[in-house]
């Protein structure tokens, strides 16, 4: 008898066959849907930084513009250590020195005499060079950017109870939890998953512009 229209030995190969085809799909449609996944969380990372960096520019053009300066791209702009300077310069009103030349070596030094100013100040800078950001390094730049703001602007964030000794960090979060107390289904806890639906910006956005704001945008 031909193999082939033996049942004895098609079955078990037509079943083998199945699994194979089964599990090869399988792994085949999972890659995809890491790929995607890899794709998808690639492009919220990129539009977070995109986000980021609109709104620390304005920041920093809303302190520059004081000693007439103006930046248009902040990863650029702050390369060769003078706008930082003077965006330190105008946060603490203490005159900083500076290298006036154009050499790499003058960009390192200038950038390098801002992050010694901040850590004079007990700053604390995480893995940030001073050719990290000569070199316009996008997420370090934006990481020493948001240093500066979370030291000079929300340290200054006054939170009724609060303990003297409580970061600038644990501030803000103690404020965001007073400014959405009240609002149905939202507890902060944290400024990651806490915030990952955009119902905590809603919220906030209504406490203090309520006119725009519909609140059922940020309802369960």
């Amino acid at each position: 008898m031909d193999f082939l229209t033996d049942p004895g030995v098609m079955t078990p190969i037509l079943v083998v066959t199945f699994h194979f085809l089964t599990a090869a799909g399988l792994w085949f449609y999972r890659r995809q849907r890491r790929r995607r996944r890899r794709a998808i969380c690639a492009f919220e990372q990129d539009e977070r930084d995109r986000v980021q960096k609109k709104t620390f520019t304005k920041w920093v053009n809303k302190h520059l513009i004081k000693v007439r300066k103006h930046i248009t791209d902040l990863y650029e702009d702050l390369r060769d250590g003078h706008n930082l300077i003077s965006l330190l310069e105008v946060l603490s009103g203490v005159t900083l020195p500076r290298e006036k030349g154009r050499m790499r070596f003058h960009r390192l030094q200038n950038v390098q005499i801002a992050l010694d100013f901040l850590k004079q100040r007990q700053v604390k800078l995480v893995n940030i060079r001073n050719d990290d950001i000569t070199d316009g390094n996008p997420k370090l730049t934006l990481g020493l950017i948001w240093t500066i703001i979370l030291h000079f602007q929300i340290s200054e964030i006054y939170v009724s109870g609060e303990s003297g000794d409580l970061t600038a960090k644990e501030k803000l979060l103690i404020w965001s939890q007073q400014a959405t107390e009240g609002y149905p289904g939202l507890r902060c806890v944290n400024f990651t998953s806490s915030w990952s639906d955009g119902r905590m910006f809603n919220a906030l956005l209504h406490r203090y512009r309520s006119e725009e704001m519909e609140s059922h945008l940020f309802k369960v």
